[in-house]
Formats: C-alpha cells, structure tokens, sequence
C-alpha cells in the first residue's frame, strides 16, 4: 500500500516527465507543492497545477494556495500560459480578501500583465509598494 509519504518523496526526487504531470493531479495539497518545488517539473505539468489553482478557488485554503501560487510563480520552466493562469488566481484571491501576497511578488519580476493587481480590493500598500520596486528594478535592469 502506498501512503501519501510515497507521494510526497516521489514528486520531489523523480525527474520523470510523466511521473511528475500524473502527480499533478494529486488529490494531496502538499504532494502538488512539491512538485511545483521540483526543479526538473516541465511546463505542461506546472500548467495543469496552475490551471487547478484558477479553476477550485482556494481548495485546501489560503496558506496551501498561496504557497503553491508562490511555487508556480517563481518556477523557472513556468511558461506564459501557467504565468497567466497563475496571474488569475492570485486576483481571485485578492478579490476575495485573501493574501496571496508572495505570489503576486513573485510575477513581479515574469509577465507585465500583473501590474492591475496592485489596484484590487485586497491588495495593501506595501504590495503595491513592493510590486512597484519589483517592476522598477525589473526595468532598471537591476
């Protein structure tokens, strides 16, 4: 009998392209995260996470969300496509009064789409400040 623990150890060791787009669609929060922290995790698996996180608003609640919007976000073979529905869930959150805030920090430095993030209900002034510093060192080249 597997347990979730053989779930967890497989998606951060394997670099099995299939392997890590099955467990993807793990029924575990924490065994999608770890696939999101794998290096070797290629863009069409992070897109079937991202999509999930898009499309079931705050499953496993705002912390295991948000982690995995952040893992998403800042993960390097995460495509536009991922970026975008990652983009749409963390404005889902924040419209909803959650605090996807290191996510949203995150895309600062990937797609230019998520500057109206600053702008919705439940983003602080220290999000906004930080998307701007985020954006201006971007365009610095710094």
């Amino acid at each position: 009998m597997r347990t979730p623990r053989y779930y967890l150890d497989l998606a951060g060791a394997s670099s099995d392209a299939a392997v890590l787009r099955e467990l993807a669609g793990s029924e575990y929060p924490f065994v999608r995260q770890a696939v999101a922290a794998n290096p070797g995790t290629r863009a069409d698996a992070l897109f079937v996470l991202a999509a999930r996180c898009r499309d079931v608003p705050a499953e496993h609640g705002p912390w295991n969300d948000g982690a995995l919007l952040h893992l998403l976000a800042r993960h390097p073979a995460t495509d536009r496509p991922a970026l975008l529905a990652v983009l749409d869930a963390a404005a889902a959150r924040l419209a909803a009064g959650a605090r996807p805030y290191a996510a949203v920090l995150a895309l600062a430095g990937r797609p230019e789409e998520l500057l109206p993030l600053g702008c919705l209900p439940g983003a602080s002034a220290r999000l906004r400040a930080g998307l701007r510093r985020a954006l201006s060192a971007r365009a610095d080249g710094s």
